[in-house]
């Protein structure tokens, strides 16, 4: 058993769990409170979805020990809630709900896209609900419930932004968009996503409006000179080749097509599209912008990927730091926003190093450019092994 602390619906709680246990049974089995339903339980259908720091998450593939720290609400933690108290009324009014298995996650998802999204409009208002599965109503009094708040909030000066999660580096968000995603094969040739506005001009680096969009920071060391860091670093194929389901179609040096290809649980994903490189040699730096869409769920992302190399311990060394910002909509929007994805991109990121640096031994074990998609549920184990590693360590 682990003992875990938290803030549960405003109120500090200590409980002691078995490290498996994910935060849906506890919620359910050990606190008593059956609001957050579990349906799926592969993080698909989104009737377990709860808060986490404010930002929506599936409790059914959260571990209860990771939510140590952290405020984690249920449907059961909103009664003075005024935008929660107005949807209700709203999905009542719009006949939003039938059978009623879907709503208390599909409330938190809207409740996030009025705060989040003032200005929703009818298809963004489906594009942010589609992680949210209902079997019964066909969505229209749904969206109509949705549409009537965000109107009526977007109207009054009510309206305030959802607080922003603060992330650590080692909670990052997912790195989908690290390497150029794309949208399918048979596309490529005539119509790619469009990139980034303003390709030239990262909007992390030209103040642009980035409201929706997830921003984290990570950094690895390599032991190697900056100068070679720098020139793998030009070399596509072979980045590209160290991200794990990532693959490169075509290339000109400043333009790029290729795929990223996730596999999770039963969603299969592959990204298809294109992006820009930009490299200053002045300041040993690069950007990359890229869009793409998975014509399979239904998911669009546009990213973009800073990275700087820095020269430590008299030039033996190089520190890559990397800001990556991306946006995604779509069936996989919510895993964005989990604690669970959070932690699944720390490992991603130490993969991607791990195998960078394998390009400097004298065997090269990165992944093949051609390597098929990245079954997350391969990294999952990693990481369960790693939480277990860290809570015997702890408890010792």
């Amino acid at each position: 058993m682990t003992t875990v602390a938290f803030t549960l619906n405003g109120k500090p709680i200590t409980a002691d769990v078995q490290p498996r246990t994910h935060l849906g049974d506890f919620l359910r089995d050990i606190q008593r409170l059956s609001g957050t339903h579990l349906g799926c339980e592969h993080g698909v259908c989104g009737a377990c979805t709860v808060l986490l720091n404010g930002a929506p998450a599936r409790s059914c593939i959260t571990l209860a020990v990771a939510c140590d720290g952290l405020e984690v609400t249920t449907i059961e933690g909103f009664d003075d809630d005024t935008v929660m108290g107005d949807l209700r009324e709203a999905f009542t009014r719009e006949h939003g709900l039938q059978c009623g298995f879907c709503t208390p996650g599909m409330l938190i998802a809207a409740r996030d896209i009025v705060l989040r999204l003032p200005r929703a409009n009818e298809r963004k208002i489906r594009e942010e609900l589609s992680g949210n599965l209902c079997r019964c109503t066909g969505y229209v009094g749904i969206v109509n419930a949705v549409a009537s708040v965000v109107d009526k909030h977007s109207q009054t000066a009510s309206v305030r932004p959802a607080p922003a999660v603060q992330i650590q580096p080692d909670q990052m968000p997912p790195m989908a968009t690290f390497a150029p995603a794309e949208r399918a094969a048979t596309a490529l040739k005539a119509d790619t996503p469009p990139l980034a506005e303003n390709a030239g001009q990262p909007a992390m680096q030209a103040g642009k409006s980035t409201q929706g969009w997830t921003r984290f920071e990570e950094s690895f060391v390599i032991a190697q000179p900056r100068a070679h860091v720098w020139e793998l670093f030009g070399d596509i194929p072979r980045v590209a080749g160290c991200l794990p389901g990532a693959q490169v179609l075509s290339h000109d040096g400043r333009t790029v097509k290729g795929r990223m290809t996730t596999k999770l649980g039963p969603i299969s994903a592959s990204f298809a599209g294109s992006a820009v490189i930009e490299r200053d040699p002045a300041n040993w730096s690069g950007t990359i912008i890229g869009a793409g869409s998975d014509g399979g769920s239904g998911s669009r992302t546009k990213g973009e990927i800073a990275y700087r190399l820095e020269s430590i311990d008299q030039d033996t060394a190089t520190r890559v730091d990397v800001t990556v910002l991306y946006s995604l909509q779509g069936a996989l929007a919510q895993f964005s926003r989990s604690g669970l994805a959070q932690e699944f991109a720390r490992h991603l990121v130490g993969q991607f190093a791990s195998n960078i640096r394998s390009q400097f031994g004298a065997s090269e074990t990165a992944q093949n450019p051609q390597a098929s998609s990245l079954v997350v549920s391969k990294v999952l184990w990693s990481m369960a092994k790693d939480w277990i590693r860290r809570i015997f360590v702890r408890s010792s």
